[in-house]
């Protein structure tokens, strides 16, 4: 048997999981009789001379994961709650099939392109450079299901109307920990379509949308999105040095360099630089960037006044060819007014961030379903971990926050939904305008912590690369960073509150209240529903005397603040799913539980004195005693 071969086939075994059949914790009648088989069959092992047992029996046996749609009740009793029902029997046999899809098909074919990652070759055989990125069959194979499946599609055909984006977030949910990494070209993808759909579709961009929404594989382009340059990432406005020069056709040359490209194989990708004027002078700070358009290779596929420096080693994500690239001539397009390349591309960037809290959720999910499964057949200390209380609570509290954080992903995405069909109040749009960058903030710090308790749950196997398991780490851990990292985001989050002149935090005030209001007969909840009641009475407080303190202690308190948005809204979604008819004990248990946490950290650390200017002084004061910089302070 092949290395590759035999690697594929313990990583399918890995991934048949997530074993959890009604709507909570509790496991099937056949699943209770496997355990009962496993118990006698350790305890004969047990008993066996060493000599005798059979290694695979004796040590562990691997989790065995099945349908990823039909074993996550969480999933099916939110579509069963909110979709139409025609709706909601197409979507549910769609992704009944797309789920055994990913079980015998696309995830193996995810583990190959970890197995293969890309290789850059930058000359030939004869000397000539060719800076070509050369990509495994399988991560070709994975571009062909993307398009097949429809996963960038499905947002611009609008099918099901306003719950068309509800359905791709699924259906992204579900593919994103069996892609192999193919997740974040296609979320660079679908943020170019919303780009150029924003632009109102113009002539010369039509193509390039219709290439981007294609469910035919031989037509499907992936997107680049290239804005971190070496001064700087998110800072674009002061780290862009990239310069447009136009020539006589009305086209641009770009010259500049790009620090970090992920997906460096695409088709197309957009790009900010600095138009130079007759005299060679660009615009500097914002105001100066505008958003290109532009193909990486030419008719006869060779790169487009681009050359390839080298591939990033990364943490990660190693499946996907991230680039440095030089742009010596390339030619492009200019899409946006001169000078708004910021606010153009901002539609972008929402979908990337939506796409990040997608894979933030399903990397918490994956990683939980794994260990559930595992807790069902691993034996320590005499008894299955199942039957040891303190793994189970570690378990439960693990499935709590993947709750909250599967909500909020399934409400931006039905605003989107709204929005994108012109369905959405003014009310709607502000609050999808706040929750974009707090939940992606939030969920890429919990999918951190998720994905590092979980790989604690294998003990030493969470530990060993052929499990699958550190994949899912490494991968998990830059979820915090793409997109904005979490203090670049939490000042966002102020950011929207400033432009809407506080309008947006009355919205949200009055939508957690209105959800709170659907669990008024439940008085099982009202303990929840005041925790959350007070946590936003809290935070309301907050608000109304951080008005008078000026911007600096605000900027201190942005991290916490972004938090309590978070879980106070999370406590409300997860109210209002237990709140609903046909609601189960384990939703009510979520919703309690989720509740019992600090909901306002932001209230509890004001009392603290943490955001004082006292306070800011001594953060310094802490991070260089002992320094050499400290000196200087």
């Amino acid at each position: 048997m092949s290395r590759l071969g035999a690697t594929c086939r313990l990583r399918h075994g890995w991934d048949r999981c997530q074993a959890c059949n009604c709507r909570g914790f509790s496991t099937t009648a056949r699943q209770g009789q496997r355990v009962s088989l496993q118990e006698k069959q350790v305890g004969a092992d047990l008993e066996m001379p060493v000599a005798r047992r059979e290694a695979e029996t004796l040590f562990q046996e691997r989790p065995e994961p099945g349908n990823q749609y039909l074993e996550d009740a969480l999933l099916r009793s939110y579509l069963e709650a909110h979709l139409p029902p025609k709706v909601l029997e197409e979507v549910s046999q769609e992704l009944e099939g797309f789920g055994n899809r990913l079980l015998t098909k696309i995830r193996p074919l995810g583990w190959e392109c970890e197995l293969n990652p890309p290789v850059f070759r930058q000359y030939d055989a004869w000397g000539q450079r060719v800076d070509h990125i050369v990509t495994c069959s399988a991560w070709k194979r994975m571009k062909e299901i993307a398009a097949e499946e429809g996963l960038v599609a499905e947002a611009y055909e609008r099918r099901y109307s306003n719950w068309s984006r509800v359905h791709q977030a699924v259906k992204l949910y579900l593919f994103s920990t069996a892609s192999g990494g193919f997740n974040c070209p296609l979320a660079m993808t679908d943020g170019a379509a919303k780009v150029i759909e924003s632009l109102g579709v113009p002539a010369s961009l039509k193509n390039a949308f219709d290439h981007l929404t294609s469910r035919d594989p031989r037509k499907f382009w992936t997107s680049g999105q290239w804005m971190t340059e070496r001064r700087g990432g998110s800072d674009v406005a002061n780290g862009t040095e990239t310069v447009a020069r136009k020539q006589p056709d009305g086209t641009y040359h770009l010259y500049g360099f790009k620090w970090f490209t992920s997906a460096a194989d695409s088709d197309m990708a957009l790009t900010l630089a600095r138009i130079e004027d007759a005299e060679g002078h660009v615009k500097q700070g914002s105001g100066g960037l505008s958003l290109f358009f532009l193909r990486v290779r030419d008719e006869e596929e060779k790169l487009n006044g681009i050359q390839v420096q080298r591939l990033k080693a990364k943490l990660g994500t190693r499946q996907m060819a991230t680039a440095e690239l030089w742009l010596n001539g390339a030619k492009a397009e200019l899409i946006s007014a001169e000078g708004r390349g910021v606010a153009s591309i901002s539609n972008m960037l929402n979908i990337t961030r939506i796409h990040n809290v997608i894979g933030a959720v399903a990397s918490m999910r994956r990683m939980i379903s794994l260990s559930r499964q595992y807790a069902l057949k691993r034996v320590a200390f005499g008894k299955l971990l199942k039957d040891h209380p303190l793994h189970m609570q570690t378990i439960a509290r693990m499935e709590v926050q993947t709750r909250g954080a599967f909500l909020l992903l399934m409400e931006m995405a039905r605003l989107l939904g709204l929005a994108e069909t012109n369905m959405a109040s003014e009310q709607d749009q502000l609050l999808l305008r706040l929750l974009v960058p707090v939940a992606k903030l939030y969920t890429g710090k919990q999918a951190s912590a998720i994905a590092i308790e979980a790989m604690e749950s294998f003990g030493g196997q969470g530990y060993m690369e052929d499990t699958g398991l550190p994949v899912i780490v490494r991968d998990t851990l830059v979820l915090s960073i793409w997109e904005g990292t979490t203090n670049v985001l939490s000042l966002d989050v102020l950011r929207s509150l400033a432009k809407s002149q506080g309008q947006v935090m009355a919205v949200f005030f009055s939508t957690v209240q209105n959800k709170l209001g659907l669990a008024s007969s439940s008085a099982e909840l009202q303990p929840a529903v005041q925790f959350v009641q007070d946590a936003a009475g809290r935070l309301a407080r907050f608000c109304q005397g951080a008005a008078s303190e000026g911007a600096a202690p605000m900027e201190l308190a942005a991290r916490d603040f972004s938090y309590s948005l978070a879980r106070i809204y999370a406590g409300a979604l997860l109210i209002e799913h237990a709140a609903r008819p046909g609601s189960s004990c384990v939703d009510v248990c979520a919703a309690q539980r989720w509740c019992r946490q600090e909901l306002c950290p932001v209230a509890a650390e004001l009392g603290n004195g943490s955001y004082s200017a006292e306070e800011s002084s001594l953060d310094s004061a802490l991070v260089y005693a002992g320094s050499p910089a400290g000196s200087r302070l």
